[in-house]
C-alpha cells in the first residue's frame, strides 16, 4: 500500500471530524497548549502536516508554522482553512524534504512517524529534524506504544477500540516490525467501511536510539500531552527531544 493511495482524495476529505475523535477538544487543546509552550518564541515545522488538524489552531496561537506533507488532497483540505502566506506547506517526504528557514520546533503527532516503512527511513526523519531546528530546538513525537505484551503465540491481532459505531485492530507482524491497523466504520445498515494504514511500530528505547543517532539529547516523555506520568502501562507517549544549545 503505497502512501499516495492511501492519502488519497476520499480519505482527505473523511479526514476531519470537527469536534470528536482526536478533533475533540479535550483531545487537540492540549496538544496545541503543549506545543506553543515548546516553540516558544520561535517558529514551529509539522512534519505530514495533513489538513491542518493541529497547524491551524497552533498558527492561530500566533505561532509561525510551516508543514511538511506528502499527500496533496490533504494539503487541498489544509487550504480551505489557511491560505499559503498564513502556514506555507513544502509537498514531499518527511524524512528529506527541506523546508526553509530554521525552526525552535519540529513536531510530528498522532503516530505519524509510524508511516515510515522502515528503520532507515525513521532515521532519516530524525535526522531531518535535526537540519531544521536551531541550537537548543526542539523535535517532538506521539507515538503508540505497541501492544505486544498482549499477542501470546499464535495470535497476531489486537483490538485496541471498539464501539458501537467503530471497531480498531492491529495486525502484527512481529518478525518484521511491521503492522497494519484496520479501522472499521459502521453507519446502520449492515455494510461496515474499512480502512487500513500499515506501519512500522517503535519501542520507545528504539526511537530513543534514533534520536541518539541524529545528535538529539532526550529531554521528557509523558504519557500524553497533559503531562500524565509515563509507565509501563501506557499506551502512548509523548516523547521529546533537543538539540544540544551549544551545537
Amino acid at each position: 500500500m503505497h502512501p499516495q493511495k492511501i492519502w488519497d482524495t476520499d480519505t482527505a476529505r473523511r479526514y476531519d471530524t470537527p469536534g470528536t475523535g482526536m478533533f475533540a477538544p479535550e483531545t487537540l487543546g492540549p496538544t496545541v497548549d503543549r506545543l506553543a509552550q515548546l516553540a516558544g518564541d520561535g517558529a514551529a515545522l509539522e512534519f505530514a502536516i495533513g489538513t491542518g488538524r493541529v497547524a491551524v489552531p497552533l498558527a492561530g496561537r500566533g505561532v509561525p508554522v510551516t508543514g511538511i506533507e506528502l499527500s496533496l488532497p490533504m494539503v487541498e483540505q489544509l487550504r480551505a482553512k489557511a491560505d499559503e502566506t498564513t502556514i506555507p506547506v513544502v509537498v514531499g517526504d518527511m524524512a528529506t524534504a527541506v523546508a526553509p528557514g530554521e525552526y525552535s520546533l519540529v513536531y510530528l503527532v498522532y503516530n505519524t512517524i509510524s508511516n515510515l516503512l522502515t528503520q532507515a527511513e525513521q532515521v532519516e526523519c530524525f535526522r531531518n529534524a535535526a537540519r531544521h531546528l536551531t541550537p537548543g530546538g526542539r523535535f517532538v513525537i506521539e507515538l503508540w506504544v505497541p501492544e505486544l505484551r498482549s499477542l501470546p503465540p499464535g495470535r497476531t491481532a489486537t483490538v485496541w477500540q471498539s464501539d458501537p459505531d467503530y471497531i480498531g485492530l492491529d495486525t502484527y507482524d512481529v518478525l518484521h516490525q511491521q503492522v497494519v491497523s484496520h479501522h472499521f466504520r459502521f453507519d446502520g445498515t449492515e455494510q461496515a467501511q474499512l480502512f487500513r494504514s500499515p506501519h512500522r511500530y517503535i519501542w520507545p528505547a528504539e526511537l530513543d536510539l534514533m534520536a541518539q543517532l541524529a545528535g538529539f539529547e532526550p529531554e521528557s516523555r509523558h504519557a500524553d500531552w497533559d503531562g500524565t506520568a509515563f509507565t509501563a502501562e501506557s499506551r502512548s507517549h509523548v516523547s521529546v527531544y533537543r538539540v544540544p544549545p551549544s551545537r
